[in-house]
């Protein structure tokens, strides 16, 4: 064994990556040299097996020993016999017992002739005499100043102190290698429990998030998470029906988080807000100069949620003409610009919300059926409030602190219980979006702590009042639902004096925007009554 061979292993060994890829390197590379018999290596850890350790009464506090990690070598005298095992009566060393453990105790290096009459250290001279074992040399591994184990050669070679002093130098390589592979893999350990921990967290935020806003412990609220929670993880095409103001936005955005695409975009798009000659542009782009004001490529929504969740709000409200171009998209993922001949293709999943009975909307004409059961692969019900009234206090729990939060209204204020048996007495013809507003109404009216709570008439079909016997409610056909809503508009657009947008609107009465309430009065063909002539 040469100096030059030593560095050519050291190289080979700093080349490892894993800590059992550094120890066999070192002892197989040592093993491979000429006149070297055996090669190991031990390394300083807790005790483990002192129970049946071999060496047990010579140890002296049991706490922590010599493990045999790594060994390399072959016999003469049986050529198929391999010392590769980590395992017989010296995988433990108690530190400053025998050679091998007073090197790990006192970082000393110790060199050894064999067959001079000073054999009495051996623990087998009849082995090593079969073996025609000249050397023990051993050097102690150490990294900053501390000792991490024992690199130890038996040799058939006379090994004198020039060889030792290489080794000693070779040991150092071998113990920085150690250290940093060590280092290495705690990284890698380190990095793999944070990716856990981030990926765990995740699913904690997303799940937080995913149902954020969604406010309830009814059975209503329940079955509905249930639905989401059944549909999410799919590409299935969501119709999301319900009243407005019952929160059907919330919905999509908890479907689009807890899917496969929650790291993409989810884009909203209020269907009843885009002007018939946009309807195109909007959804799927135009290219400059396609039409007047086009002075530039425009991407549309569909473009725009590629690979993500588009959501189309109000649904309902896209005239029966246009309808068929938004089919065409939702069957065959293309789609063209506006002013441009190439096909364009997505991927995006739909879900749709409507507050109107789309299959009344299809018998009327005004709703293509094709592309209403393209919607309606999974439909899902949003409870209006006034079937979980039991949710009310919950709510008011919950959007007490929106309205007060940042100090914007400063404000802490609370409902009493009468307060919150009459909302709980009122029907919510606009739902939570309508509370929302009472309350925010309610925390901007509050005087000394008291909540300035104005709660609505109670309706004719209200829930009865505590302590009273709840009947079957009476049923309803469309027509008279029809009706029913068409009269409560007509009532609060008189309250409100024909003023439908702004504070003490009608829009702001019924919980629901201008321009829904807008689109309702058209599909009604209700008009504000023109004055008489004097």
């Amino acid at each position: 064994m040469d100096l030059l061979a030593l560095q050519q292993i050291a190289l080979y060994v700093a080349q490892a990556g894993a800590v059992d890829d550094v120890l066999s390197s070192i002892v197989q590379g040592l093993s491979n040299e000429p006149g070297v018999a055996l090669a190991r290596i031990w390394l300083i850890a807790p005790g483990d097996i002192c129970a049946s350790c071999p060496l047990r009464a010579d140890c002296p506090d049991q706490t922590a020993c010599l493990h045999l990690v790594a060994s390399a070598g072959r016999s003469k005298v049986d050529p198929n016999e391999v010392w590769s095992g980590t395992e017989g009566r010296f995988r433990r060393f108690p530190l400053n017992v025998r050679k091998v453990g007073r090197i790990g105790a006192t970082g000393a290096a110790a060199l050894l002739h064999i067959g001079t009459g000073e054999d009495g250290w051996l623990a087998d001279p009849d082995w090593a005499r079969r073996e025609g074992l000249r050397t023990f040399a051993g050097q102690p591994l150490i990294f900053r100043d501390e000792v991490l184990g024992v690199l130890a050669l038996f040799t058939r070679k006379d090994f004198g102190a020039e060889e030792l002093g290489w080794l000693r130098t070779f040991a150092d390589h071998a113990a920085v290698a150690l250290a940093n592979a060590r280092a290495f893999e705690e990284v890698c350990e380190l990095r793999q429990q944070l990716e856990l921990e981030c990926d765990y967290l995740r699913e904690e935020m997303r799940a937080v998030q995913a149902f954020h806003g969604i406010v309830g412990e009814s059975p209503a609220i329940q079955k509905l998470l249930q639905q989401i929670e059944t549909v999410a993880p799919t590409d299935a095409t969501v119709l999301v029906e319900g009243e407005s103001g019952t929160g059907k936005e919330l919905i999509a955005s908890a479907i689009h988080e807890q899917s496969s695409r929650r790291n993409r975009p989810l884009v909203r798009v209020n269907c009843a807000s885009i002007p018939r000659e946009l309807f195109e542009s909007e959804f799927f782009g135009h290219t400059a100069g396609a039409f007047t004001g086009a002075t530039r490529d425009r991407a549309g929504r569909f473009q725009v949620a590629d690979k993500g969740t588009l959501f189309l709000d109000e649904v309902g409200e896209i005239p029966v003409e246009l309808q068929g171009k938004l089919l065409r998209v939702l069957q065959e993922g293309q789609f063209s610009r506006v002013g441009e001949d190439t096909e364009r293709k997505v991927d995006v999943r739909i879900v749709a919300a409507t507050n109107r009975d789309l299959e009344q909307e299809v018998e009327a004409g005004r709703f293509r059926q094709d592309l209403y059961y393209r919607l309606t692969v999974f439909p899902v019900q949003v409870p209006p409030l006034r079937e979980r009234r039991g949710d009310i206090p919950l709510l008011v729990d919950h959007f007490l602190p929106l309205a007060t939060r940042g100090g914007r209204l400063g404000r802490r204020v609370r409902p009493s219980k009468s307060q919150l048996e009459a909302l709980q007495r009122y029907d919510w013809p606009g739902n939570v979006r309508e509370l929302q507003n009472v309350i925010e109404r309610a925390v901007i009216g509050s005087r000394g702590g008291k909540l300035a709570l104005e709660v609505p008439s109670a309706s004719p079909s209200s829930a009865p009042a505590q302590g009273t016997t709840e009947t079957e409610p009476r049923l309803l056909s469309f027509a008279e639902l029809k009706k029913l809503e068409r009269d409560n508009i007509l009532a609060v657009l008189d309250h409100a004096h024909w003023k439908i947008a702004g504070p003490g609107g009608a829009a702001d009465l019924l919980g629901v925007n201008p321009s829904t309430l807008a689109s309702r009065l058209r599909a009604m063909g209700i008009e504000r009554p023109r004055s008489g002539a004097g």
